[in-house]
């Protein structure tokens, strides 16, 4: 198999976000689609062992953040490469509290889809959780950050719990 062609598959990278009464959290994610027009919902791809999983799970709510294309990668990291259990992500971060009380992230961002959970996927490592669409706001016309700009311009790659990653010993093996 030569898993090459995963990353020719399109995708955005966003941040999701979530919260529970007393703890807001939001990472990196490249897996969010649109599921349906009417109602509008999309989906998030969440690795079980992550926080914002666990926030979305005890909520039932989350925000996408869609990234700009000229987004620092240190500001991706801080999001993508640390875990919500030993810092505050949000510390030093411009974002507000929407209707669902979830931290939408403004910093950076283009805009963001607030979305009440309607359904979930477990699929293993993984849950999809699918959400009605609540609220949106398009902050900025700028270029949205695609995975293929962040692997091939920023030189960016996947954390272990992102559904998108490939041990580099694997890539081009084929079977």
């Amino acid at each position: 198999m030569d898993k090459k062609i995963f990353y020719k598959i399109v995708h955005g990278m966003y941040i999701v976000s979530s919260k529970r009464a007393d703890k807001l959290n939001a990472q990196i994610a490249n897996t969010v689609f649109q599921v349906t027009a009417q109602p509008p919902q999309f989906s998030v791809c969440i690795n079980k062992n992550n926080l914002t999983h666990q926030l979305i799970r005890e909520s039932m709510v989350f925000v996408i953040s869609v990234l700009a294309q000229d987004t620092p990668m240190q500001f991706i990291g801080r999001f993508g490469f640390r875990s919500g259990r030993e810092l505050d992500k949000l510390d030093g971060i411009e974002y507000k509290i929407g209707i669902t009380g979830a931290p939408i992230i403004i910093q950076n961002c283009l805009g963001y889809l607030e979305c009440e959970v309607t359904a979930d996927i477990d699929t293993g490592t993984h849950t999809v959780f699918i959400g009605k669409v609540l609220q949106t706001q398009l902050i900025s016309d700028i270029e949205p950050m695609t995975y293929t700009y962040y692997r091939e311009i920023k030189n960016g790659k996947s954390p272990v719990s992102a559904p998108t990653y490939i041990k580099e010993i694997d890539i081009g093996r084929r079977s």
